[in-house]
């Protein structure tokens, strides 16, 4: 029996018609969305063959109800989104405001604790620092010589990404914008 199955294997694998390779424009919308994301030089705005999935992407998440396309095959998902790069060394980040229910959205300042008391050789360089001062100790004895100073916190060039698995399992992210 066993030599009767692995021979219908063989055979009928002897006799199936030969492998294609995919090509990109079979691709689901999904994972052409997914595939045009992660081109990186060029980003997908100079390849011509993302340009057309891309622009229905973008024409798409202005209807109501929209779903994000996925390609179930590269086990990526929906993408991420981050509006925010990091804040340079030296900083934090944090909020420019508080609403009704308390801090919203994601933090949208670079903040940083300055001792204004000290000398500017003694608290190192001040790079950048023009700023709002956004928030001076007070202590029992009066002002205190620490202020927080916030500036905006940079935006990313591309807010979006998806992570995708390697061969390994081990996920690589690919930054894109949604700009024409």
């Amino acid at each position: 029996m066993r030599l009767t199955i692995l021979t219908a294997v063989m055979l009928g694998s002897a006799f199936a018609p030969p492998v294609m390779p995919a090509k990109a424009e079979d691709a689901s919308w999904g994972c052409q969305v997914l595939l045009c994301a992660a081109s990186q030089n060029p980003s997908w705005h100079g390849v011509p063959y993302c340009v057309p999935p891309m622009t229905k992407l973008i024409a798409a998440m202005k209807e109501p109800g929209f779903s994000w396309p996925i390609c179930h095959e590269a086990n990526a998902g929906k993408p991420g989104h981050e509006t925010f790069d990091d804040c340079p060394a030296g900083t934090t980040a944090g909020y420019s405001s508080q609403g009704d229910s308390g801090w919203t959205g994601e933090p949208d300042q670079c903040i940083k604790t300055v001792d204004v008391c000290r000398s500017p050789s003694e608290r190192g360089p001040e790079v950048g620092l023009r700023g709002t001062v956004i928030r001076r100790s007070f202590g029992d004895q009066g002002d205190s010589c620490i202020e927080q100073i916030a500036t905006p916190r940079p935006r990313r060039a591309d807010p979006y990404f998806f992570d995708i698995p390697n061969d390994q399992g081990v996920k690589q992210r690919f930054w894109f914008n949604l700009s024409h």
